[in-house]
Protein backbone atom coordinates (compact mmCIF):
# COMPACT_ATOMS: atom_id res chain seq x y z
CA UNK A 1 0.00 0.00 0.00
CA UNK A 2 1.79 3.22 -0.90
CA UNK A 3 -0.13 6.62 -0.69
CA UNK A 4 0.55 7.74 -4.32
CA UNK A 5 -1.07 4.75 -5.49
CA UNK A 6 -4.14 7.02 -6.44
CA UNK A 7 -1.81 9.64 -8.68
CA UNK A 8 -0.59 6.35 -10.52
CA UNK A 9 -4.02 4.94 -10.96
CA UNK A 10 -5.25 8.21 -12.45
CA UNK A 11 -2.50 8.36 -14.86
CA UNK A 12 -3.40 5.69 -16.20
CA UNK A 13 -6.95 6.10 -16.67
CA UNK A 14 -7.16 9.90 -17.27
CA UNK A 15 -3.60 10.57 -18.30
CA UNK A 16 -4.75 14.14 -20.09
CA UNK A 17 -7.10 15.34 -16.92
CA UNK A 18 -5.78 18.09 -15.31
CA UNK A 19 -4.86 17.21 -11.73
CA UNK A 20 -3.51 20.90 -10.95
CA UNK A 21 -5.10 23.71 -11.96
CA UNK A 22 -2.41 26.50 -10.75
CA UNK A 23 -1.78 30.38 -12.03
CA UNK A 24 -2.55 29.72 -15.18
CA UNK A 25 -1.13 26.16 -15.38
CA UNK A 26 -3.04 23.20 -15.98
CA UNK A 27 -0.82 20.25 -14.72
CA UNK A 28 -2.11 16.54 -16.23
CA UNK A 29 -2.20 13.20 -13.90
CA UNK A 30 -0.16 11.56 -16.38
CA UNK A 31 2.44 14.93 -16.13
CA UNK A 32 2.36 15.01 -12.10
CA UNK A 33 3.46 11.03 -12.26
CA UNK A 34 5.75 11.18 -14.69
CA UNK A 35 7.89 14.10 -13.01
CA UNK A 36 7.49 12.72 -9.34
CA UNK A 37 8.76 9.32 -10.37
CA UNK A 38 11.57 11.09 -12.41
CA UNK A 39 12.40 13.24 -9.01
CA UNK A 40 11.75 10.08 -7.21
CA UNK A 41 14.49 8.47 -9.61
CA UNK A 42 17.17 11.36 -8.81
CA UNK A 43 16.28 11.31 -4.84
CA UNK A 44 17.15 7.76 -4.54
CA UNK A 45 20.51 8.03 -7.25
CA UNK A 46 21.55 11.41 -4.65
CA UNK A 47 21.28 8.71 -1.69
CA UNK A 48 17.69 8.96 -0.25
CA UNK A 49 16.11 5.59 0.46
CA UNK A 50 13.55 4.17 2.70
CA UNK A 51 12.63 5.48 5.57
CA UNK A 52 14.82 8.65 5.34
CA UNK A 53 13.18 12.26 5.83
CA UNK A 54 12.27 14.77 3.28
CA UNK A 55 11.20 18.14 4.42
CA UNK A 56 9.24 20.14 2.15
CA UNK A 57 9.36 23.65 3.09
CA UNK A 58 7.39 25.41 0.80
CA UNK A 59 3.95 26.87 0.15
CA UNK A 60 1.29 26.06 -1.37
CA UNK A 61 2.64 25.76 -4.99
CA UNK A 62 2.49 22.14 -7.42
CA UNK A 63 6.12 21.57 -6.47
CA UNK A 64 5.09 21.00 -3.42
CA UNK A 65 3.05 18.00 -4.46
CA UNK A 66 5.51 16.54 -7.10
CA UNK A 67 7.87 16.41 -4.03
CA UNK A 68 5.22 14.87 -1.58
CA UNK A 69 4.57 12.06 -4.36
CA UNK A 70 8.29 11.38 -5.49
CA UNK A 71 9.02 11.26 -1.52
CA UNK A 72 6.43 8.46 -0.63
CA UNK A 73 7.37 6.88 -4.28
CA UNK A 74 10.25 5.67 -2.97
CA UNK A 75 9.08 5.21 1.03
CA UNK A 76 10.76 8.07 2.52
CA UNK A 77 9.39 9.96 4.80
CA UNK A 78 7.87 13.65 4.34
CA UNK A 79 7.66 16.25 6.74
CA UNK A 80 5.55 18.73 6.15
CA UNK A 81 7.22 22.18 7.21
CA UNK A 82 5.00 25.63 8.19
CA UNK A 83 6.35 28.27 5.29
CA UNK A 84 6.18 31.31 7.73
CA UNK A 85 8.46 29.03 10.60
CA UNK A 86 11.69 31.29 10.85
CA UNK A 87 15.40 30.24 11.40
CA UNK A 88 15.19 29.20 15.03
CA UNK A 89 11.85 27.43 14.33
CA UNK A 90 12.99 25.31 11.36
CA UNK A 91 16.14 24.22 13.10
CA UNK A 92 13.95 22.31 15.51
CA UNK A 93 12.30 20.76 13.23
CA UNK A 94 15.18 19.68 10.52
CA UNK A 95 16.85 18.42 13.46
CA UNK A 96 13.94 16.68 15.48
CA UNK A 97 13.37 14.63 12.49
CA UNK A 98 16.79 14.25 11.25
CA UNK A 99 15.75 15.48 7.49
CA UNK A 100 18.15 14.60 5.23
CA UNK A 101 16.91 16.56 1.95
CA UNK A 102 15.17 20.05 2.34
CA UNK A 103 12.72 21.38 -0.48
CA UNK A 104 11.98 24.98 -0.54
CA UNK A 105 12.19 28.13 -2.44
CA UNK A 106 14.24 30.94 -2.76
CA UNK A 107 12.73 33.15 -0.58
CA UNK A 108 12.89 30.90 2.10
CA UNK A 109 16.27 30.35 1.81
CA UNK A 110 17.24 32.90 4.13
CA UNK A 111 15.70 30.77 6.99
CA UNK A 112 18.18 27.76 5.79
CA UNK A 113 21.35 27.62 7.66
CA UNK A 114 23.24 24.78 6.49
CA UNK A 115 25.43 24.47 9.32
CA UNK A 116 22.99 23.90 11.64
CA UNK A 117 21.55 20.35 11.05
CA UNK A 118 24.19 17.69 10.80
CA UNK A 119 21.63 15.33 8.95
CA UNK A 120 20.88 17.30 6.03
CA UNK A 121 22.39 16.01 2.55
CA UNK A 122 20.35 18.33 -0.04
CA UNK A 123 19.11 21.48 -0.21
CA UNK A 124 16.45 21.43 -3.56
CA UNK A 125 14.78 24.76 -4.59
CA UNK A 126 11.53 24.31 -6.36
CA UNK A 127 10.93 27.78 -7.47
CA UNK A 128 13.54 31.22 -7.90
CA UNK A 129 17.09 31.70 -8.02
CA UNK A 130 18.59 28.59 -6.47
CA UNK A 131 21.81 30.48 -4.91
CA UNK A 132 23.99 27.37 -6.28
CA UNK A 133 21.81 24.25 -4.92
CA UNK A 134 20.17 22.20 -7.48
CA UNK A 135 17.10 22.63 -9.09
CA UNK A 136 13.72 20.61 -8.98
CA UNK A 137 13.63 20.63 -12.88
CA UNK A 138 17.38 20.08 -13.02
CA UNK A 139 16.54 16.79 -10.68
CA UNK A 140 13.40 15.61 -12.49
CA UNK A 141 15.63 15.86 -15.81
CA UNK A 142 17.98 13.93 -14.69
CA UNK A 143 15.72 11.17 -13.18
CA UNK A 144 14.02 8.17 -15.18
CA UNK A 145 10.66 6.75 -15.98
CA UNK A 146 10.99 3.37 -14.97
CA UNK A 147 11.91 3.55 -11.68
CA UNK A 148 8.99 1.14 -9.76
CA UNK A 149 7.06 2.75 -6.76
CA UNK A 150 7.98 1.34 -3.39
CA UNK A 151 5.20 -0.98 -2.01
CA UNK A 152 5.56 -0.12 2.03
CA UNK A 153 3.47 -1.90 4.77
CA UNK A 154 0.24 0.11 5.87
CA UNK A 155 1.72 0.36 9.08
CA UNK A 156 5.16 1.81 7.90
CA UNK A 157 5.55 5.87 8.34
CA UNK A 158 4.31 7.88 5.62
CA UNK A 159 4.38 11.69 6.68
CA UNK A 160 5.70 13.77 9.57
CA UNK A 161 3.24 16.52 10.68
CA UNK A 162 4.30 18.46 13.28
CA UNK A 163 1.73 20.01 15.75
CA UNK A 164 1.92 21.94 18.97
CA UNK A 165 3.61 19.82 22.14
CA UNK A 166 2.08 20.49 25.76
CA UNK A 167 5.89 21.62 26.35
CA UNK A 168 6.22 24.19 24.05
CA UNK A 169 8.04 22.20 21.37
CA UNK A 170 6.06 21.14 18.47
CA UNK A 171 5.78 17.36 18.60
CA UNK A 172 5.64 15.14 15.09
CA UNK A 173 2.72 12.99 14.72
CA UNK A 174 3.59 9.88 12.43
CA UNK A 175 1.16 8.84 10.08
CA UNK A 176 1.14 5.51 8.14
CA UNK A 177 0.59 4.97 4.84
CA UNK A 178 -2.62 2.69 5.94
CA UNK A 179 -3.95 6.38 7.69
CA UNK A 180 -3.74 8.51 4.88
CA UNK A 181 -4.93 5.78 2.15
CA UNK A 182 -8.46 5.19 4.65
CA UNK A 183 -8.21 8.84 5.66
CA UNK A 184 -8.74 10.14 2.00
CA UNK A 185 -11.18 7.05 0.98
CA UNK A 186 -13.37 8.41 3.90
CA UNK A 187 -12.99 12.13 3.16
CA UNK A 188 -13.89 11.17 -0.25
CA UNK A 189 -16.88 9.05 0.25
CA UNK A 190 -18.32 11.39 2.72
CA UNK A 191 -18.40 14.36 1.25
CA UNK A 192 -19.32 13.39 -1.94
CA UNK A 193 -16.37 13.93 -4.01
CA UNK A 194 -16.83 12.94 -7.85
CA UNK A 195 -14.30 12.76 -11.03
CA UNK A 196 -16.33 15.32 -12.02
CA UNK A 197 -15.79 17.90 -9.21
CA UNK A 198 -12.88 20.68 -8.71
CA UNK A 199 -11.64 21.63 -5.32
CA UNK A 200 -10.56 24.72 -4.16
CA UNK A 201 -7.36 24.32 -2.38
CA UNK A 202 -6.36 27.74 -0.53
CA UNK A 203 -5.73 26.11 2.94
CA UNK A 204 -1.99 25.33 3.64
CA UNK A 205 -1.01 21.90 1.98
CA UNK A 206 1.36 21.72 4.81
CA UNK A 207 -1.34 21.09 7.31
CA UNK A 208 -3.43 18.03 7.37
CA UNK A 209 -6.41 19.36 6.37
CA UNK A 210 -5.38 20.79 3.45
CA UNK A 211 -3.33 17.63 2.60
CA UNK A 212 -5.14 14.49 3.74
CA UNK A 213 -8.83 15.63 3.33
CA UNK A 214 -8.34 17.91 0.36
CA UNK A 215 -5.82 16.79 -1.45
CA UNK A 216 -5.23 13.44 -1.26
CA UNK A 217 -8.98 12.94 -1.50
CA UNK A 218 -9.19 14.61 -4.29
CA UNK A 219 -6.62 12.21 -5.74
CA UNK A 220 -8.72 9.29 -4.44
CA UNK A 221 -11.42 9.95 -7.10
CA UNK A 222 -9.45 11.43 -10.16
CA UNK A 223 -10.36 14.81 -9.32
CA UNK A 224 -9.00 18.14 -9.96
CA UNK A 225 -7.39 20.59 -7.31
CA UNK A 226 -7.68 24.06 -7.92
CA UNK A 227 -4.94 25.55 -6.12
CA UNK A 228 -3.86 28.57 -4.90
CA UNK A 229 -1.14 29.78 -2.84
CA UNK A 230 -2.95 31.36 -0.25
CA UNK A 231 -6.71 32.61 0.45
CA UNK A 232 -7.19 36.28 -1.22
CA UNK A 233 -11.04 36.79 -1.75
CA UNK A 234 -10.67 38.53 -4.82
CA UNK A 235 -8.15 35.90 -6.85
CA UNK A 236 -10.61 33.31 -4.53
CA UNK A 237 -13.33 34.14 -6.25
CA UNK A 238 -12.34 34.67 -10.10
CA UNK A 239 -11.12 31.48 -10.07
CA UNK A 240 -13.73 29.87 -8.71
CA UNK A 241 -15.90 31.29 -11.93
CA UNK A 242 -13.19 30.59 -14.46
CA UNK A 243 -12.36 27.31 -13.34
CA UNK A 244 -16.28 26.41 -12.39
CA UNK A 245 -14.80 25.13 -8.91
CA UNK A 246 -17.45 22.46 -7.51
CA UNK A 247 -16.22 22.20 -3.96
CA UNK A 248 -15.52 24.87 -1.28
CA UNK A 249 -13.49 24.13 2.01
CA UNK A 250 -12.56 26.55 4.53
CA UNK A 251 -12.26 27.09 8.08
CA UNK A 252 -14.81 29.48 10.01
CA UNK A 253 -12.92 32.85 9.85
CA UNK A 254 -12.99 32.15 6.13
CA UNK A 255 -16.78 32.05 5.84
CA UNK A 256 -17.41 34.53 8.34
CA UNK A 257 -15.52 36.89 6.19
CA UNK A 258 -16.94 36.20 3.33
CA UNK A 259 -20.54 36.58 4.88
CA UNK A 260 -18.92 40.27 5.63
CA UNK A 261 -18.52 40.71 1.80
CA UNK A 262 -20.56 42.17 -1.17
CA UNK A 263 -20.46 38.94 -3.59
CA UNK A 264 -22.46 40.26 -6.28
CA UNK A 265 -19.79 41.01 -9.04
CA UNK A 266 -18.94 37.14 -8.49
CA UNK A 267 -20.30 34.44 -10.02
CA UNK A 268 -20.00 31.82 -7.85
CA UNK A 269 -22.99 29.27 -9.21
CA UNK A 270 -20.72 26.75 -10.00
CA UNK A 271 -20.13 25.43 -5.89
CA UNK A 272 -22.60 22.34 -4.89
CA UNK A 273 -20.97 21.70 -1.66
CA UNK A 274 -19.68 23.47 1.41
CA UNK A 275 -17.48 22.53 4.05
CA UNK A 276 -15.88 23.91 7.23
CA UNK A 277 -13.56 22.20 9.86
CA UNK A 278 -10.05 23.12 11.66
CA UNK A 279 -12.16 24.94 14.27
CA UNK A 280 -16.08 24.93 15.81
CA UNK A 281 -18.59 26.68 13.46
CA UNK A 282 -20.61 29.27 14.79
CA UNK A 283 -24.18 27.84 15.02
CA UNK A 284 -24.97 31.82 14.10
CA UNK A 285 -22.39 31.70 10.94
CA UNK A 286 -24.21 28.36 9.77
CA UNK A 287 -27.40 30.12 9.84
CA UNK A 288 -26.44 33.14 7.98
CA UNK A 289 -24.76 31.20 4.87
CA UNK A 290 -27.70 28.78 4.74
CA UNK A 291 -29.97 31.74 4.38
CA UNK A 292 -27.92 33.58 2.13
CA UNK A 293 -26.44 30.79 -0.39
CA UNK A 294 -29.26 28.05 -0.02
CA UNK A 295 -26.50 25.66 1.29
CA UNK A 296 -25.95 24.07 4.17
CA UNK A 297 -21.90 24.17 5.54
CA UNK A 298 -21.00 20.49 6.10
CA UNK A 299 -18.82 19.90 8.90
CA UNK A 300 -16.22 17.59 9.82
CA UNK A 301 -13.97 16.97 13.38
CA UNK A 302 -10.68 15.48 13.43
CA UNK A 303 -7.21 16.67 14.36
CA UNK A 304 -3.99 15.74 12.88
CA UNK A 305 -3.08 12.77 15.26
CA UNK A 306 -6.39 10.86 13.53
CA UNK A 307 -5.25 11.91 10.15
CA UNK A 308 -7.73 13.89 10.62
CA UNK A 309 -10.84 12.93 9.52
CA UNK A 310 -13.38 11.45 12.53
CA UNK A 311 -16.79 13.13 12.59
CA UNK A 312 -19.07 14.15 9.82
CA UNK A 313 -22.21 16.13 9.82
CA UNK A 314 -23.85 14.18 7.44
CA UNK A 315 -24.49 11.63 5.13
CA UNK A 316 -28.17 11.32 5.44
CA UNK A 317 -29.42 13.55 8.39
CA UNK A 318 -27.86 16.85 9.27
CA UNK A 319 -28.50 17.77 13.26
CA UNK A 320 -27.75 21.40 14.03
CA UNK A 321 -25.11 21.94 15.98
CA UNK A 322 -23.12 18.79 16.01
CA UNK A 323 -20.35 17.48 14.23
CA UNK A 324 -22.18 14.90 13.41
CA UNK A 325 -21.37 11.28 13.70
CA UNK A 326 -18.10 8.53 13.96
CA UNK A 327 -16.87 8.32 9.86
CA UNK A 328 -16.67 5.10 8.69
CA UNK A 329 -14.57 2.28 10.57
CA UNK A 330 -13.74 4.76 13.23
CA UNK A 331 -15.08 4.95 16.88
CA UNK A 332 -15.46 7.59 19.20
CA UNK A 333 -16.56 7.73 22.48
CA UNK A 334 -16.88 10.32 25.64
CA UNK A 335 -14.95 9.57 28.85
CA UNK A 336 -14.80 10.73 31.99
CA UNK A 337 -10.87 12.11 33.59
CA UNK A 338 -10.66 7.86 34.45
CA UNK A 339 -10.66 6.81 30.83
CA UNK A 340 -14.39 5.35 32.09
CA UNK A 341 -17.17 5.83 29.52
CA UNK A 342 -19.98 8.64 29.94
CA UNK A 343 -23.60 8.24 29.20
CA UNK A 344 -24.97 10.16 26.43
CA UNK A 345 -25.68 14.00 27.41
CA UNK A 346 -22.59 13.97 29.74
CA UNK A 347 -19.36 16.01 28.89
CA UNK A 348 -16.35 14.52 28.83
CA UNK A 349 -13.29 14.04 26.59
CA UNK A 350 -13.57 13.09 22.86
CA UNK A 351 -11.60 9.83 22.02
CA UNK A 352 -11.05 8.05 19.17
CA UNK A 353 -9.97 4.25 17.63
CA UNK A 354 -9.64 3.72 13.93
CA UNK A 355 -7.53 3.08 10.89
CA UNK A 356 -6.45 7.19 10.72
CA UNK A 357 -5.39 7.26 14.61
CA UNK A 358 -1.62 7.92 14.03
CA UNK A 359 1.11 5.60 14.85
CA UNK A 360 2.66 7.84 17.80
CA UNK A 361 4.38 10.83 18.14
CA UNK A 362 8.12 10.86 16.53
CA UNK A 363 10.98 10.12 19.27
CA UNK A 364 8.36 10.83 21.98
CA UNK A 365 7.51 7.30 23.28
CA UNK A 366 6.05 9.00 26.26
CA UNK A 367 3.81 11.68 24.79
CA UNK A 368 2.85 8.65 22.52
CA UNK A 369 1.70 6.23 25.44
CA UNK A 370 -0.32 9.14 27.45
CA UNK A 371 -2.02 10.06 24.30
CA UNK A 372 -3.12 6.44 22.54
CA UNK A 373 -3.54 5.18 26.41
CA UNK A 374 -5.78 2.22 26.47
CA UNK A 375 -6.15 1.96 22.30
CA UNK A 376 -7.99 5.31 21.98
CA UNK A 377 -6.50 8.89 20.70
CA UNK A 378 -7.19 11.07 23.66
CA UNK A 379 -8.24 14.06 21.39
CA UNK A 380 -8.02 16.79 23.88
CA UNK A 381 -11.26 18.17 23.49
CA UNK A 382 -14.25 18.39 25.57
CA UNK A 383 -17.79 17.08 23.86
CA UNK A 384 -20.41 14.87 24.54
CA UNK A 385 -23.09 12.49 22.36
CA UNK A 386 -26.87 12.67 22.32
CA UNK A 387 -29.39 9.68 22.62
CA UNK A 388 -29.01 9.38 18.67
CA UNK A 389 -25.15 9.19 18.92
CA UNK A 390 -24.45 12.64 17.46
CA UNK A 391 -21.29 14.00 18.83
CA UNK A 392 -21.29 17.64 20.15
CA UNK A 393 -17.97 19.91 20.95
CA UNK A 394 -17.94 22.20 23.52
CA UNK A 395 -14.30 23.41 23.60
CA UNK A 396 -10.30 22.73 24.33
CA UNK A 397 -9.84 21.22 27.79
CA UNK A 398 -6.53 24.11 27.82
CA UNK A 399 -9.17 26.55 26.64
CA UNK A 400 -11.74 26.05 29.74
CA UNK A 401 -11.98 29.00 32.12
CA UNK A 402 -12.53 28.51 35.37
CA UNK A 403 -13.78 31.75 37.32
CA UNK A 404 -14.53 31.14 40.88
CA UNK A 405 -15.32 27.38 40.22
CA UNK A 406 -17.34 27.98 37.57
CA UNK A 407 -16.47 26.01 34.24
CA UNK A 408 -16.68 28.29 31.25
CA UNK A 409 -16.09 27.46 27.66
CA UNK A 410 -14.89 29.92 25.72
CA UNK A 411 -17.05 28.89 22.48
CA UNK A 412 -20.45 28.67 24.32
CA UNK A 413 -19.90 32.59 25.10
CA UNK A 414 -19.10 33.18 21.43
CA UNK A 415 -22.44 31.95 20.64
CA UNK A 416 -24.04 34.13 21.85
CA UNK A 417 -22.23 37.21 20.75
CA UNK A 418 -21.80 36.18 17.30
CA UNK A 419 -25.60 36.78 17.50
CA UNK A 420 -24.98 40.66 18.01
CA UNK A 421 -25.69 42.30 15.08
CA UNK A 422 -21.99 44.93 15.40
CA UNK A 423 -19.36 41.77 15.71
CA UNK A 424 -17.75 40.81 12.84
CA UNK A 425 -15.82 38.35 14.83
CA UNK A 426 -14.41 37.41 18.04
CA UNK A 427 -12.98 35.27 20.07
CA UNK A 428 -12.86 34.38 24.02
CA UNK A 429 -10.52 33.42 26.33
CA UNK A 430 -9.59 33.11 30.29
CA UNK A 431 -7.11 36.09 31.88
CA UNK A 432 -5.83 35.94 35.72
CA UNK A 433 -7.68 37.69 38.41
CA UNK A 434 -6.45 37.99 41.74
CA UNK A 435 -9.75 36.36 42.78
CA UNK A 436 -11.29 34.28 41.18
CA UNK A 437 -8.16 33.17 39.99
CA UNK A 438 -9.57 33.63 36.20
CA UNK A 439 -12.26 35.80 34.44
CA UNK A 440 -13.56 36.03 30.84
CA UNK A 441 -12.03 38.26 28.03
CA UNK A 442 -13.55 38.47 24.54
CA UNK A 443 -11.30 40.50 21.70
CA UNK A 444 -13.84 41.60 19.22
CA UNK A 445 -13.38 42.95 15.73
CA UNK A 446 -16.59 44.88 14.47
CA UNK A 447 -18.09 45.44 10.97
CA UNK A 448 -17.11 48.12 9.41
CA UNK A 449 -20.04 49.50 9.14
CA UNK A 450 -21.15 49.16 13.02
CA UNK A 451 -20.27 50.44 16.12
CA UNK A 452 -20.28 49.27 19.51
CA UNK A 453 -19.10 49.98 22.79
CA UNK A 454 -17.42 47.38 25.15
CA UNK A 455 -20.22 48.79 28.18
CA UNK A 456 -22.82 48.00 25.28
CA UNK A 457 -21.52 44.16 24.64
CA UNK A 458 -21.11 43.82 28.25
CA UNK A 459 -24.58 44.95 29.18
CA UNK A 460 -26.33 42.36 26.00
CA UNK A 461 -24.08 39.50 27.18
CA UNK A 462 -25.61 40.69 30.73
CA UNK A 463 -29.00 39.86 29.03
CA UNK A 464 -28.45 36.92 27.40
CA UNK A 465 -26.46 34.90 29.36
CA UNK A 466 -25.31 33.58 33.01
CA UNK A 467 -23.78 35.97 35.15
CA UNK A 468 -20.37 34.09 35.43
CA UNK A 469 -20.46 33.22 32.02
CA UNK A 470 -20.69 37.79 30.80
CA UNK A 471 -16.85 38.87 29.86
CA UNK A 472 -15.15 40.63 32.47
CA UNK A 473 -13.40 43.05 30.51
CA UNK A 474 -14.48 43.35 26.29
CA UNK A 475 -11.39 44.64 23.51
CA UNK A 476 -12.52 46.41 20.49
CA UNK A 477 -9.82 45.62 18.44
CA UNK A 478 -8.87 45.63 14.67
CA UNK A 479 -7.84 42.46 13.75
CA UNK A 480 -7.20 39.00 15.14
CA UNK A 481 -3.94 36.94 15.24
CA UNK A 482 -4.37 33.62 13.47
CA UNK A 483 -2.64 30.72 12.04
CA UNK A 484 -1.88 29.86 8.53
CA UNK A 485 -4.83 28.07 8.80
CA UNK A 486 -7.25 30.97 9.87
CA UNK A 487 -7.45 29.85 13.30
CA UNK A 488 -7.36 32.28 15.81
CA UNK A 489 -4.90 32.48 17.97
CA UNK A 490 -5.96 32.80 21.25
CA UNK A 491 -3.04 32.16 22.72
CA UNK A 492 -1.27 35.24 21.34
CA UNK A 493 -4.30 37.40 22.72
CA UNK A 494 -3.42 35.93 26.38
CA UNK A 495 -0.29 36.34 26.20
CA UNK A 496 -0.94 40.13 25.17
CA UNK A 497 -3.69 40.51 27.69
CA UNK A 498 -2.80 42.56 31.24
CA UNK A 499 -3.98 40.64 34.27
CA UNK A 500 -7.19 42.17 36.01
CA UNK A 501 -5.85 43.98 39.20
Amino acid sequence: MNVTQNVEQAAKIFPEKAAIIFEGRNISYGELNSQATRLASTMTKQGVGKGDRVALYLPNVPEFIICYIATLKIGAVAVSVNPMLKSGELKYILNDSGSILLCTVDELLPNVKKDDYPDLKHVLVCEGDAQGNPTINEWIQDGSESMASSDPDRDEVAVILYTSGTTGFPKGAMLTHGNVVSNSFSAAHHAGFTADDRMALFLPIFHVFGQNFIMNGTFNTCSTLVLFRRFVPDAVLQSIAKNRVTMFFAVPTIFINLLNMDLSDYDISSIRYDFSAAATLPQEIFLRWKERFGRQIHEGYGLTESSPFACYNHNYHHKFGSIGTPVENVEIKIKDEFDDDVPPGQWGEICIKGPGVMKGYWNRPDESERTLRNGWLHSGDIGKKDEDGYVFIVDRVKDMINAAGFKIWPAEVEQYLYRHPAIKELAVYGIPHPEKGEAVCASIVLKDDKKATPEEIIAYCRENMAAYKVPSRVLIIDELPKSATGKILKRELRAESKPIA
